[in-house]
């Protein structure tokens, strides 16, 4: 197993992003199977009205395909942003602990990498979202459904904050053998209403 534990530097800035939008519902795009032009067209320009974030410029040639159904975004603090109609999270690839290349034999130091990094993520969540309203982890009994049906599935840790038409949800991955985990770490999104 390989590991990568660097400072939350990206994370601390994408999540003052986050707590930066009150009221995630006028973000909140239609629940339905539709994708292509028209969908991206409308996801960037909720965003950019209700947002001071900026979309990705198309590149020259570059065409909205007939699957696209997110897009990406840049913040003022240079936070790359990934947002789609129910879901918005931030790309943060040098922040934070991970393990990967797990192999059958490293679940126990993968969870115990998880166990001793999640104070530290969780301490970053509440300094800019506050108190959450839903803490666990899956040494409780009922954990996958706690929060809400299937919420803890696939997860070691879980915390989920309530905004205004969203949840943001800091977790971290349950490492397993069957199927096998090849990487775990601390994650967030926002889940949009």
């Amino acid at each position: 197993m390989k590991t990568q534990d660097r400072p939350l530097d990206q994370d601390d800035r994408a999540m003052a992003d986050f707590a930066e939008i009150g009221d995630w519902t006028v973000l909140a795009g239609p629940d339905d199977d539709e994708s292509g032009l028209a969908v991206v067209r409308a996801l960037v320009n909720r965003v950019m009205t209700h947002t001071n974030w900026k979309p990705w410029p198309l590149e020259p040639g570059e065409v909205i395909d007939d699957e696209m159904v997110s897009w990406g975004f840049t913040t003022p603090r240079a936070t790359t942003m990934i947002v789609f109609a129910g879901l918005a999270f931030s790309d943060c690839p040098d922040s934070g602990w991970s393990a990967y290349d797990i192999g059958p034999d490293d679940l126990a130091a993968a969870e115990a990498g998880l166990d001793a990094h999640w104070p530290d993520h969780l301490a970053l969540a509440r300094r800019h979202w506050g108190a959450p309203d839903y803490a666990s982890d899956d040494s409780v009994d009922g954990f996958e459904d706690e929060w809400e049906p299937g919420a803890g599935a696939g997860r070691r840790h879980l915390a989920v904050w309530l905004r205004p038409g969203a949840q943001y949800r800091l977790y971290s991955t349950k490492p397993t053998k069957e199927p096998l985990t090849t990487a775990v770490g601390v994650n967030y999104a926002v889940y949009i209403d």
